[in-house]
């Protein structure tokens, strides 16, 4: 089948580096299908999940993934005592006003796509398969089989270059022969599990599903295969849609690519990079694209797994930068598969804080905008959310109570040895163990007199009551002893706890004195505060810091209404309802604004809670 980009020259290649690169798993995704050569060539190894936002593409693959060989249909078979291909081909049509590409794509409608009689033949076959299907004589797989066929067979017959923006004045050769239905060029193999099939923009796609391997082939260039492929779309639909133009191309919908758009298209897999859920990523690209191979690699790079990226051309040449040639041995280098491990690591702040967003990150950042360049987590906390989140510039850790500003800077900027010894030094010096309420007290006394150092004030926080972190109005620490204490688990988050970003920004201010303006426009604004109709001790304003009521709730409300006012992008976790209690002030406040609320989960385990997001995008 003539199609753009198909992969077809590429497989053995694909099949290589998985091979080179010891790339093991069982569920390979073939994110942009398109005629699913990809997905059909490894459909005996691996469990496929194919997609393409073109619902012919969404046909073939249903045809290629869903059989393993070409159907028996013995139902048609037994009624017809024919195969079914001799029987559709012998039939004689006489078109009439549903026949829609008779009447619009062949000199009847004054446009050479068809021939009268090819065009005749597509619309009376079209017709036929979906009476066969509707009197149930043909499966499911086997009418996705057969509109395939139609499908791949149309492409055999047309009066075009290959897409279908224009015809040709004149007639082709091949578009004059008699219309023949063969049955769907596809590998006859057992396959390795059911697949799936997708008829979804990928980007939306990949935050619901997950596999081994994804196969990454995007369109390069400015050409929108919906409209390239618009007849192919409206033979599978068969849904007679309105039409217009020279080349009686039917409505677009929401189907342009973005990575067809030259301002669109890094930011586009910015985001599938982002979003992805796949362990190894296999992105085909070309030195035409809209994106430099350059950009795309050292974008790859923020989200792979240690920083590294390979690439390899189709015939295993070293790939050259922009720097160098693109030529080697006299040969212009004009597609690479790049490869890399993706980062797929949540690290769990080493800090146990009340109202910790741990459990919800991967929710979260679903909900991220495509372009993130700056992060800024602005009630910080234990710092769960934005030392997790990937943004191309920087991550911003702000933080009122200065306590806990110390015991993050003292977790990020200190050596992780040195801070594992000072731990477990310190757990020795004062015999701490779990429920041993004397060294414990002999500890917070020394903290509250003596050394109020991040140090001390973490060993306190590890043993003591939930691991309560609580102040009196003097700021001398209150808690007493709990039931926890220092473990593996801690000592391995201390180790892993980093900033994924590549730079990092620390402020120890009063939110309301920040100035929004300051900030890059692609900045991303998260803000956890207290929850208003919950309650916690470092929110009811009694241990000296600041509390949140009624009042703090409409001022907050009131920046963010500022902040998007500024044109910046807004992320608030909260909850709208608790027990009996709803937050009226917010609902109202998201109402008014047309702010999207998005149901994220449950957290707490002790005194669980529907959180939401309210973004303003």
């Amino acid at each position: 089948m003539r199609y753009l980009g198909s992969k077809v020259k590429l497989l053995n290649t694909i099949e290589d580096i998985i091979e080179k690169y010891d790339i093991d798993g069982e569920t390979f995704g073939d994110l942009f299908a398109g005629t699913s050569c990809v997905g059909d060539y490894f459909k005996d190894r691996y469990k496929i999940q194919a997609n393409d936002f073109l619902y012919f593409s969404y046909v073939i693959s249903k045809a290629k993934l869903n059989n393993s060989r070409i159907p028996s249909f013995s139902n048609f078979t037994k009624e017809y005592k024919r195969n079914i291909f001799d029987w559709l081909n012998s039939l004689e049509f006489t078109a009439d006003s549903n026949y829609f590409i008779y009447n619009n794509y062949t000199p009847i409608g004054e446009r050479m796509f068809f021939t009268e009689d090819n065009g005749k033949k597509i619309d009376g076959i079209r017709i036929k398969i979906e009476e066969l299907y509707r009197e149930q004589i043909i499966s499911e797989n086997e009418y996705f089989f057969l509109l395939a066929s139609l499908i791949e067979s149309t492409t055999r017959f047309s009066n075009t270059s290959g897409t279908y923006e224009a015809f040709f004045k004149f007639w082709d050769p091949r578009a004059t022969k008699d219309f023949v239905l063969e049955p769907l060029e596809m590998n006859e193999q057992e396959l390795f599990a059911k697949n799936d099939v997708y008829n979804e923009e990928t980007n939306s796609l990949v935050r619901r599903i997950e596999g081994d391997i994804a196969y990454i082939d995007p369109p390069y260039t400015v050409t929108q295969y919906v409209s390239a492929y618009h007849m192919l779309d409206t033979i599978a639909k068969y849904d007679s849609p309105e039409i217009k133009g020279v080349g009686g191309k039917r409505g677009r919908g929401n189907k342009n690519s973005l990575y067809a758009q030259r301002t669109k298209a890094l930011q586009a897999f910015e985001d599938l990079f982002r979003q992805i859920n796949y362990k190894h990523i296999l992105v085909s690209y070309s030195n035409q694209g809209l994106v430099s191979i350059d950009e795309l690699v050292e974008l790859a790079k923020i989200f792979a797994k240690d920083g590294k990226v390979y690439i390899e051309s189709t015939d295993y040449r070293e790939y050259q930068n922009h720097r160098s040639s693109n030529k080697r041995n006299g040969k212009s280098l004009n597609e690479v598969v790049i490869y890399f491990q993706k980062d797929m690591s949540l690290n769990k702040s080493p800090l146990n804080y009340s109202g910790s967003k741990d459990t919800l990150l991967p929710a979260i950042i679903k909900e991220l905008p495509p372009s993130v360049n700056t992060f800024v987590d602005v009630m910080g906390g234990a710092f769960n959310v934005g030392a997790n989140i990937i943004a191309t510039d920087c991550v911003v850790y702000n933080e009122l109570n200065p306590f806990i500003y110390e015991i993050i800077e003292w977790l990020l900027k200190t050596d992780k040895a040195e801070i594992i010894e000072a731990i477990e030094e310190g757990i020795a010096k004062y015999k701490l163990e779990k429920g041993e309420k004397e060294p414990f007290d002999k500890l917070r006394r020394d903290y509250n007199e003596v050394d109020n150092s991040p140090l001390n004030l973490y060993l306190l926080h590890m043993y003591s009551f939930q691991n309560m972190i609580r102040f009196n109005g003097k700021h001398k620490f209150n808690t007493p002893i709990g039931v926890a204490g220092y473990s593996e688990d801690i000592k391995q988050r201390i180790l892993n706890f980093k900033v994924k970003a590549k730079n990092l920004k620390m402020m120890n201010d009063d939110y309301t004195s920040i100035n929004w303006s300051e900030f890059p426009s692609d900045t991303v604004f998260y803000f956890d505060p207290p929850y208003f109709i919950t309650s916690a001790a470092y929110n009811d304003g009694k241990r000296g810091m600041k509390g949140w009521s009624a009042d703090e709730e409409v001022e907050l409300l009131n920046i963010l209404s500022h902040i998007d006012s500024l044109g910046y992008k807004f992320m608030l976790s909260n909850v709208m309802h608790h027990k009996d209690r709803t937050n009226h002030l917010l609902q109202k406040w998201a109402e008014e604004h047309k702010y999207r609320v998005i149901d994220i989960g449950t957290s707490g385990w002790r005194y669980a809670k529907n959180e939401v997001l309210i973004v303003n995008y």
